[in-house]
């Protein structure tokens, strides 16, 4: 990674909210110090009966959508057929830590979750999909819990390929089918025909880990934190200006400036991750940690990433770098994909050097609206969002680069990208 080392990735709470920590212990727990903490699985002993409990605790997903939850698991069980429960650890994004924590720290808590998800909806089968490496603690965790007899069912570790869209739930379902990680176009969704043509639920770990809590200590103590439309804690990954990267546990509707007492001294906010928004310091100085706040300003918690840029970075030079890691990650299925985003990157690499020529940035506005909303995934729609947002934010620096200057004085990348970029079809299985 080129902006933070794993050192730097360290775990912190908000101290003004009680009972927090909720997910993240201290020191990562074995099965021993788990079932001290919490208790044994309180299973339910029928399909259905603990998703009017998640209806009532109002979780939304964690993954980036903010489905909510009750829905999905309600949707699996009507289905057709036995349904195959995944939980969907294979955390993408290159900024975001937040998954990887909590499998490192409290694997028990979100297998617990994959559990009763797979109770709730009926299940015949459980899945863990995680990226290479990522797996040692939860292949412990697995193991201490089939010598105690806690799993009703036996997890399967299915391994998903660094790339940037091998999290989508299509591509998760075609990996785990045994093709290639790429999104599939259209209907049916997975809900309804999924892994072996089985209706399957996919959920976020760290979605997981809030069922495995709800279930224990029900809807009313999970809405003591958070706010009354968007309920509970979440987990972010939060970049300082001075390069710390941190995740952070926080009841929703935190004062972002708690959480980055030195927002308001950066040049702008980047909200979501690389599908998400930049912000301009100030206006992001005064938001909270919600989406009914932040989609007010276009923009959402998406990934769960904050990211405030230092003063002396370029913000057209971090996002032409993200442009061109997006492009180079499509999946090349369609045309939005294959032909928009190179472009765009391409537009986004010139401006954000020297005397840009004047049309460059029209170029790169026509091609957005161009790919909005037709591509197969999320993938060009995100990638836009990122980019026209940046144009906004950091348009002040666009004529400056028009007129052959550029206010940084420090050429160090800032936001995380990957070392190498993928090469050869190969890289999706």
């Amino acid at each position: 990674m080129t902006a933070v080392t794993a050192e730097d990735r360290t775990a912190r709470t908000d101290p003004r909210t009680p009972g927090l920590p909720r997910l993240l212990p201290r020191t990562p727990e074995d099965l021993r110090a788990h079932l001290a903490r919490h208790g044994r699985l309180p299973y339910r002993g029928h399909p259905g009966l603990l998703i009017g409990d998640v209806k009532a605790a109002g979780l939304t997903g964690r993954g980036g959508a903010a489905f909510p939850t009750y829905r999905k698991l309600a949707v699996v069980a009507q289905a057709r057929g036995r349904p195959v429960a995944i939980a969907n650890g294979a955390e993408s994004e290159p900024a975001s830590h937040k998954d990887a924590l909590l499998l490192r720290t409290a694997p028990h808590l979100v297998l617990d979750g994959l559990q009763l998800a797979a109770e709730a909806v009926g299940a015949a089968e459980a899945r863990l999909y995680l990226h290479r490496g990522a797996s040692h603690e939860v292949l412990r965790a697995l193991a201490e819990r089939a010598a105690a007899g806690t799993d009703r069912l036996e997890v399967t570790v299915a391994e998903a390929p660094p790339r940037f869209l091998a999290g989508q739930e299509t591509a998760l379902v075609s990996r785990i089918d045994g093709g290639p990680a790429l999104p599939r176009f259209g209907l049916p969704r997975v809900s309804e025909r999924g892994v072996g043509g089985a209706p399957t639920l996919v959920q976020n770990v760290e979605t997981l880990a809030h069922i495995a809590l709800i279930a224990r200590y029900g809807p009313r103590w999970f809405r003591a934190a958070g706010t009354a439309a968007e309920p509970g804690t979440m987990l972010a990954t939060v970049y300082r200006p001075d390069g710390q990267c941190t995740v952070f546990e926080a009841a929703i509707g935190t004062p972002l400036r708690d959480m980055l007492p030195d927002l308001a001294g950066t040049q702008a906010l980047l909200a979501g991750g690389f599908h998400g928004t930049w912000l301009a310091a100030p206006r992001a100085a005064q938001l909270t940690l919600d989406n009914e706040t932040l989609r007010r300003h276009g923009a959402s918690l998406g990934a769960g990433v904050l990211a405030a840029l230092p003063p002396d970075r370029c913000g057209l030079g971090e996002a032409a770098r993200v442009a061109r890691y997006l492009a180079a990650e499509s999946a090349g299925q369609c045309g939005p994909c294959f032909n928009g985003l190179p472009r765009i990157a391409a537009a986004m690499a010139e401006l954000a050097g020297p005397k840009p020529r004047s049309r460059t940035r029209q170029d790169a506005e026509r091609w957005a609206a161009l790919v909005t909303g037709r591509g197969a995934c999320h993938h060009p729609d995100g990638t836009v969002q990122f980019v026209r947002s940046a144009l906004t934010v950091f348009a002040p620096e666009l004529d400056a680069h028009q007129r052959g200057r550029c206010s940084a004085s420090n050429r160090r990348p800032f936001l995380p990208l990957p070392d190498g970029m993928p090469a050869t079809e190969e890289d999706w299985v």
